[in-house]
């Protein structure tokens, strides 16, 4: 893998985990929303990623046998991640509260809130940082690297 492969990956990791941080700021913010532009209550966003090449390996056992035979096929491994798509949750159940008082109570008094769960989403938050920062290391390392390089050539 040559140097620059490492930096395009871990700045594609980073940036897919700062979106990732975004989606996850704008669940936080509308965890109270119970009216959309559309009428309906805020629905929960969750972001996926995959490997940004498209391409889809079996395994790691798959990929660590090739690249022990093969030395090209280590150079094509790892192009970086990229998000594949920000869904709505519809798997968590949105929350109902009884409060009649409210504009949006339905007949029977009940108010439908966000399925967006404040402790499910701050434990997100730190999983996106925590990978961002491990990202941003592994930059900073390649970096260092590539400096030191230079200053053995020079």
């Amino acid at each position: 893998m040559s140097l620059f492969s490492a930096f395009n990956i871990n700045a594609t990791g980073m940036t897919a985990e700062r979106y990732r941080m975004d989606t996850i700021s704008e669940n936080v913010a509308n965890a109270n929303t119970t009216r959309t532009a559309d009428g309906t209550p805020y629905r929960r966003k969750v972001v996926s990623f995959e490997e940004k090449s498209g391409t889809r390996v079996s395994s790691f056992s798959h990929i660590f046998g090739k690249t022990l035979h093969d030395h090209k096929y280590a150079q094509s491994v790892g192009t970086g991640v990229k998000v594949s798509g920000v869904y709505e949750d519809h798997v968590t159940e949105m929350n109902k509260v009884y409060d009649p008082s409210h504009p949006d109570a339905d007949d029977d008094g009940y108010v439908t809130y966000p399925n967006v769960n404040i402790i499910t989403e701050m434990t997100n938050m730190i999983d996106a940082s925590r990978a961002y920062e491990a990202n941003s290391t592994a930059f900073n390392a390649s970096k260092a690297m590539a400096l030191k390089g230079l200053e053995i050539g020079s």
